[in-house]
C-alpha cells in the first residue's frame, strides 16, 4: 500500500506540472484518469488535497516567480478539481461535490498563497538581517582602523612633546653656559679693572687713560653680547622694519661667524604677510641655516623668497652633504627639532614644507604660505612632503 502511494505521489506530480505547461489548452483527462487511480487506490478527498497542498508548496511554488503565484495556484485548482471528481462522484452526486469542492479549492489556495507570502516575507527580513550584519562587521573594522590611527597620532604627539622640552633646555643650557663663560667673564675682568683704576688713581695717573679705554672696550663687547643674545632669542628689527630687513641681518651676522656665503633674494611682497607668518619664515630659514652651519658642511647657500599665486614660496638651497629626511622625522633618539620643529611652525599657519636632500645636490627646504587665513572647517593639506634620492 505505501509502495502505491509513493509511486501516485511522484505520479500526481509529474502530471500537474506537465499539465501547468500546457497552460490553457491543456487537458483534464490526465487529471481524471489520476483521480481514478486514487480513488483505486483508497483515497479520499482530504489525502488528495494534502498531496495536492504538498506538490505546490515543495516543488512548484519555489521556483515560481511571485508575481506569477495567484495563476499558478488557480490553474493547479482547475487540475485538482478534476482529479478529485471521480472520488466525489462515488459518495454525492456531481453537483454537490462540485459545490463543496469549489469550497475546498478557495480554502487551499488562500492557505497557499498566506504560505506563499509569508515565506516571502521570512525571506526578505533574513536579506536585512545579512545586509546590517554586514554593515556592523564593516563598521567594526573602520573604527578598529580610526582607533589604530588615533593611538599612532598620539604617540607623535608624546614623541614630539619630549622633544620640544628637550629642546627647550638644551636651549637654555646654551644660554647659561654663553652668559657664565662670556659675559660673566668679561664682567668679570671690568670689575678687577675698576680696582686696579682705583688703586692707580690714588697712587699714580699715569698710563689711567690707556686702562680706562680697555675697560670701556670690555663694557662695549658685553654689550655687543647682550645684543646678540636679544636678537637671536627675538630680533627687534622684524617687529620694527619687518622680515627682509631682519634676514639681512641676520644673514650678515651668520656670514661673518661661519664664512658661509649666503645669497638672499626677496620680493618686497611678503611684507604683506602678517606678523606670525613673517616670524615662521624667520625661524625656518633661522633653523635652516644653522643647520647647515653644525651639519652641511657648505660653503654656498641661496635663500629665495618669491610670490605665489596665493601665497609666497620661500626655498632654502645648500652646497653641502646630504642625508636620509624620513630617518631624521621618524628618529625616536633625536636631542633636537630640526626637521619636525620647523614643520610645526609651518603647518601653524597653514603652510606646507617640502624637504629634498640627495647626494652631490645638497639639501633644499621649501615653504610655502597662504596670503589668506584658513577659512573654519577647510580641509587642512599641511604636510610634510620628502622626495628622496639617496641610495
Amino acid at each position: 500500500m505505501k509502495r502505491e502511494l509513493f509511486d501516485l505521489s511522484h505520479r500526481y506530480q509529474d502530471t500537474l506540472r506537465a499539465h501547468l505547461k500546457q497552460g490553457r489548452r491543456a487537458s483534464l483527462e490526465s487529471a481524471r484518469g489520476l483521480g481514478g487511480k486514487a480513488l483505486a487506490a483508497g483515497l479520499q478527498t482530504l489525502d488528495l488535497a494534502k498531496l495536492h497542498e504538498r506538490t505546490l508548496i515543495t516543488e512548484l511554488l519555489p521556483a515560481c516567480p511571485p508575481i506569477q503565484r495567484a495563476a499558478l495556484i488557480k490553474q493547479a485548482g482547475i487540475f485538482f478539481a478534476a482529479a478529485v471528481l471521480p472520488i466525489e462522484k462515488s459518495h454525492r452526486n456531481e453537483r454537490q461535490a462540485t459545490a463543496q469542492l469549489k469550497k475546498f479549492i478557495e480554502a487551499l489556495s488562500q492557505r497557499t498563497v498566506e504560505l506563499a507570502a509569508a515565506n516571502l516575507e521570512l525571506e526578505q527580513e533574513i536579506a536585512q538581517r545579512k545586509a546590517v550584519e554586514a554593515a556592523l562587521k564593516k563598521s567594526e573594522r573602520h573604527y578598529s582602523v580610526l582607533l589604530a590611527q588615533s593611538d599612532r597620532l598620539q604617540e607623535q604627539l608624546r614623541q614630539l612633546s619630549r622633544q620640544i622640552l628637550s629642546a627647550q633646555e638644551d636651549e637654555r643650557k646654551r644660554i647659561s653656559r654663553e652668559l657664565h663663560d662670556v659675559i660673566a667673564q668679561t664682567l668679570t675682568g671690568i670689575n678687577i679693572r675698576l680696582a686696579t683704576l682705583k688703586k692707580e688713581a690714588s697712587v699714580n695717573t699715569k698710563g689711567l687713560e690707556q686702562n680706562i679705554a680697555r675697560t670701556q672696550k670690555l663694557v662695549e663687547k658685553s654689550v655687543d653680547l647682550v645684543h646678540r643674545f636679544a636678537r637671536e632669542l627675538r630680533p627687534a628689527v622684524l617687529d620694527d622694519l619687518g622680515l627682509i630687513p631682519a634676514l639681512h641681518s641676520f644673514v650678515k651676522t651668520f656670514s661673518q661667524r661661519t664664512r658661509i656665503h649666503v645669497q638672499l633674494i626677496a620680493f618686497a611682497g611678503v611684507e604683506s604677510l602678517d606678523i606670525a607668518k613673517r616670524t615662521v619664515l624667520f625661524r625656518v630659514a633661522q633653523e635652516a641655516l644653522t643647520n647647515v652651519a653644525r651639519h652641511a658642511q657648505a660653503r654656498r647657500v641661496e635663500l629665495n623668497i618669491k610670490k605665489l599665486a596665493a601665497g609666497v614660496a620661500m626655498q632654502i638651497k645648500d652646497d653641502g652633504k646630504s642625508f636620509r629626511v624620513e630617518r631624521v622625522l621618524g628618529g625616536t633618539g633625536s636631542k633636537r627639532l630640526g626637521l619636525l620643529g620647523m614643520r610645526e611652525r609651518v603647518e601653524m599657519v597653514g603652510g606646507t614644507l617640502y624637504v629634498e636632500s640627495a647626494p652631490g645636490q645638497g639639501t633644499t627646504i621649501a615653504v610655502e604660505v597662504p596670503f589668506a587665513k584658513e577659512r573654519k572647517g577647510a580641509s587642512k593639506k599641511s604636510s610634510l612632503t620628502t622626495a628622496l634620492k639617496c641610495p
